[in-house]
């Protein structure tokens, strides 16, 4: 029986330092199931992306172990490679996103085994002015608020934490006037945030909208929040956010396939986390099921058995 190829890149720096500690035993798991496995650790940003694009079509699977930014990464040289190599993940950042939203969990063995025992989902992605990225493309005063806010403040408050940072950064907020195209909409406003997003957490929280993500429908979910005129507005803002309910006299929210935005001045945006650059004008896109991520089979399974019982 001829043995398969896989192609194990990590990011050792990722998170806690989750994967050194596990590594030999990862190794051992994957041999033991008849890959032969090949190592890269990552040494400087980008170096994933040209790895999986350089050598792509020469495994049969590639599995990332990193974060948010590594994943981003990998994918990103798949679609360069323009090759249909399988793509496990073994989440091991700080918040793992896009792990949750898959149903990967951040336990790393574990998620070492749904590589050999789940099933290969092909979920959509995002392009950027032509650069990919996986869930989230942001602007504005809640952009950094989720990375920044202190992980221990973060498990002892949980979603509370992030609104509270977010609050603390009301009063140096400055507004963005931009042109928002989307979903047969056209937005002109001073907005203070906004997100297009293909997740159902962004920084360790669940989506400030309520809507649950689907992952592969062709559709990026778009959050606009609207500059607060005074305090109350501003609590407004704030008990949206903590009920994860969309206030519609200072937000707007919607779904759609492409999304403009427009402005007078640069604005500056984030990708999956990382320096995104500032444009006048961006073009965001949905790639449709551009890359097969594999997940656990029992999150299928559930997806499936929600959609019938809805009639889809």
């Amino acid at each position: 029986m001829k043995k398969k190829k896989m192609l194990l890149i990590i990011n050792p720096k990722s998170g806690k330092n989750q994967i050194k500690p596990n590594l030999c035993d990862i190794i051992d798991l994957y041999v033991s199931n008849g890959y032969i496995v090949t190592v890269h650790t990552t040494r400087y940003a980008r170096d994933a992306r040209q790895i999986a694009k350089k050598m792509a079509k020469d495994y049969d699977i590639i599995v990332c172990a990193g974060g948010d930014g590594t994943l981003d990464e990998v994918c990103s040289g798949l679609l360069d490679s323009e090759s249909n190599t399988v793509l496990g993940y073994i989440p091991a950042g700080t918040t793992n996103d896009f792990a949750k939203s898959l149903g990967i969990t951040s336990k790393v063995m574990n998620a070492a085994q749904t590589v050999l025992t789940g099933t290969p989902f092909a979920c959509d992605l995002g392009e950027f002015n032509g650069t990919p990225f996986i869930y989230v493309a942001a602007f504005g005063a809640f952009t950094q608020v989720s990375y920044s806010t202190p992980q221990s403040m973060k498990n002892m408050m949980g979603h509370t934490a992030y609104v509270i940072e977010g609050i603390k950064s009301l009063g140096n907020i400055k507004p963005y006037h931009a042109v928002c195209e989307f979903g047969g909409h056209v937005v002109e406003n001073d907005f203070i945030y906004g997100m297009v997003t293909n997740s159902v957490s962004v920084g360790g929280f669940k989506s400030v909208s309520g809507v649950e993500a689907k992952l592969d429908d062709g559709l990026f979910e778009v959050l606009l929040i609207k500059m607060p005129k005074n305090l109350i507005e501003i609590q407004m803002i704030a008990t949206a956010l903590l009920t994860q309910k969309v206030d519609e006299q200072l937000m707007f929210f919607g779904k759609a396939d492409k999304i403009t935005v427009t402005s007078d001045d640069e604005i500056a945006w984030t990708l999956d986390g990382e320096d995104g650059g500032a444009w006048r004008k961006v073009e965001i896109i949905t790639r449709h099921k551009a890359v097969r991520i594999i997940r656990p089979t029992q999150a299928l399974e559930e997806r499936y058995d929600e959609n019938k019982d809805k009639g889809l």
